[in-house]
């Protein structure tokens, strides 16, 4: 079972914001914004490019109310979701960073070597 599976079955504590009966929000335990929360789906569904048009639809939605439950939502935020290992992923269970709090900038690209990929 991996981490965020442990998380929905309550085995591992986690700071929740917002859950209802498919999806869950929590703070992520390494922030890099001010406001930086985890929302994932409570079934299993390794990354965005197994999750189908149904659960991304409600994810949607869910996000919204995430980013209205921390007051964000009007000032601005930003919606991640890293894909694979060189899309950053390091826990196979679909994720959505959200992230505001702040004016957020671009640096997290500064340690990618674009050679030869272009």
């Amino acid at each position: 079972m991996c981490l965020f599976c442990k998380i929905v079955n309550k085995e591992i504590p986690s700071n929740i914001i917002l859950e209802n009966d498919e999806f869950l929000a929590f703070h992520d335990i390494n922030p890099k914004a001010p406001i930086h929360i985890l929302v994932i789906p409570k079934v299993h569904v390794n990354s965005f490019n197994e999750a189908d048009s149904e659960l991304m639809a409600k994810m949607s939605n869910f996000i919204q109310k995430v980013a209205s439950e921390v007051n964000i939502a009007k000032s601005g935020y930003r919606v991640i979701t890293n894909i694979g290992v060189n899309g950053g992923q390091e826990v196979g269970h679909l994720h959505f960073h959200v992230l505001g709090g702040a004016k957020l900038h671009w640096g997290h690209f500064s340690d990618a070597d674009p050679k030869g990929h272009f």
